[in-house]
């Protein structure tokens, strides 16, 4: 599909994918490389806009992520933010130096409405700063349109060239009029009409999927997660019954979401491809009994899925295409789009069977992020339980068992959590009703896990020495970062009471408080 580009050029900051998100956003498309990315790849690109993102480093330092003044100098528009806007001073000839005062956190900022960047956006306006230096000198051409009680050069511009520098972060949400300055740019400066809607996303790819595969065959790994799901049902729609889902219930799942996957793709559901079910929860269980240690825990339930997917496959014959649900994060956490550390190997299925034969790999969500991919689910036809399911990770409830895994164990935390999630979604649902707006503790995730430490209790006049479940829940913008979401004193009663009236071995339930870091969101 020949759609408008914008491209962000990554320096190494933490936020590289929110800025792609909320150009996205904006129904613009817009993809990530490394700051190290050739000017001639670029022109070839031919994009629309370039965004400059911020990073850890000094650009007046030796050794420092730079790039040529050619850049500035195609006729592209460019937006510089922190260490971009800095970058860009540095190299047309302004002056970035020690900040005297550093700015981090929510900051007052006094902006000029006559800059193109902030048409309609209010006179004083909270931004997010996060800098050490700051730009002492704009260079040569450049007007100030933006300053804070501590920065004299929140953001400034060269209208003749179409350059523009922001010392703030407009991707993150804590700006509250980011969003509105970003569209500023890729609309009233880089001219975009806004191509980029899921509706096209998904007519374009049932074609390009039919032109791939044509007559083949597709052989899927269907966990019932977001992206696969998601998957399944475009591929569905692309190719009907050349396409076959395994889907592994490997007796770690939430409480009747093997059904609920089953229901929806099954050959009683209304997507049309061939499902196969295994239900492999006894041979898990044998394999995971008295492990553990969490590593060995994740391997073993990996490999485990490999080999039952494997003999599935077999039953299958050869496949032409293995499809995968890699989504746009995957790609870029893994190397291959910026300059951010790697955070982890992309894999989808685990590891590839090597006696599949198969032409090549499909991934037709592998430019989408998650929210993409939520919107093309119900562009689709998918239950909306399914499109806005929480994150769960691949080895399941294995890891929200502190402990070795048992089939007494699963479901003790199967229904702890069921009770969990449905007074939290009851509590929030009666806030909405109430309020007209969703409720402002609501997390992003919620979940029970079991703790491996039992202690003495009272039930009915008689000792217990029960378990104890731990609930979590946070608020995070993008799961790198999270805090533990403050959730009602009374909901979290209600679902204490509940867990320990109706989940036989518990006798004692605990919230979680820690934020991520030190912690992570899972236990595991």
């Amino acid at each position: 599909m020949e759609k408008e580009l914008v491209i962000v050029l990554d320096f190494g900051g933490q936020y590289n994918q929110l800025v792609a998100r909320r150009v996205r956003e904006c129904n613009v498309y817009c993809e990530i490389y490394s700051y190290k990315t050739d000017i001639n790849k670029i022109k070839e690109m031919n994009p629309k806009g370039i965004i400059l993102t911020g990073g850890p480093n000094s650009c007046y330092e030796e050794g420092a992520p730079t790039y040529s003044k050619e850049l500035f100098e195609m006729g592209i528009p460019v937006l510089g933010l922190c260490y971009g806007a800095q970058l860009m001073q540095h190299v047309l000839g302004g002056k970035v130096e020690k900040a005297p005062v550093r700015e981090y956190g929510k900051t007052d900022v006094h902006v000029n409405t006559s800059s193109v960047l902030f048409k309609d956006v209010s006179e004083d306006t909270v931004c997010w700063m996060s800098h050490f230096d700051y730009i002492s000198k704009v260079a040569p051409g450049f007007d100030i349109c933006a300053t804070t009680a501590d920065c004299p050069v929140a953001a400034a511009e060269n209208k003749s060239q179409n350059l523009y520098a922001i010392q703030f972060h407009p991707e993150v949400l804590h700006t509250v009029e980011g969003t509105k300055m970003l569209s500023n740019f890729v609309y009233n400066v880089c001219g975009c009409s806004g191509d980029w809607r899921m509706d096209a996303f998904v007519e374009n790819q049932i074609k390009a999927i039919r032109e791939k595969v044509g007559d083949g065959k597709v052989l899927l790994a269907l966990s019932g997660g977001v992206d696969s799901s998601v998957l399944a049902a475009l591929l569905s729609r692309a190719i009907g019954k050349q396409l076959t889902c395994v889907f592994v219930d490997h007796g770690l799942l939430r409480k009747n979401e093997g059904d609920e996957v089953e229901q929806v793709f099954g050959n009683s559901g209304t997507f049309d491809l061939n499902f196969v079910r295994v239900n492999a929860q006894e041979r898990y269980y044998k394999k995971l009994e008295g492990v553990t240690e969490p590593e060995s825990k994740r391997k073993i339930i990996g490999e485990e899925f490999i080999r039952v997917f494997e003999e599935e496959a077999k039953k299958i014959g050869a496949v032409d295409f293995l499809a995968q649900g890699t989504i746009y994060p995957d790609v870029v956490e893994s190397g291959l789009g910026g300059e951010s550390a790697v955070i982890k190997s992309h894999h989808n299925v685990g590891g590839l069977p090597d006696y599949v034969d198969f032409k090549e790999i499909i991934e037709p969500l592998r430019d989408l992020f998650k929210d993409e991919v939520r919107k093309v689910g119900l562009e689709l036809g998918l239950p909306e339980y399914l499109v806005f399911r929480q994150p769960f990770p691949g080895p399941g409830l294995g890891i929200r068992i502190i402990g070795d895994v048992t089939a007494e164990k699963v479901r003790i935390v199967q229904d702890a959590d069921f009770i969990y999630r449905e007074e939290v979604d009851k509590a929030a649902k009666e806030y909405k009703e109430e309020h007209g707006k969703e409720a402002p503790w609501m997390p992003n995730q919620y979940f029970a896990a079991l703790t491996n430490m039992r202690s003495v209790g009272v039930m009915g006049d008689e000792r217990t020495y029960d378990y104890a479940v731990a609930l979590r829940a946070v608020k995070t913008i993008d799961f790198m970062t999270a805090e533990s979401a403050e959730i009602p004193f009374a909901v979290l009663q209600t679902v204490m009471n509940r867990i320990i009236n109706e989940v036989k071995g518990v006798n004692r339930v605990f919230y979680d408080l820690t934020s991520k870091p030190p912690g992570t969101i899972e236990f595991e």
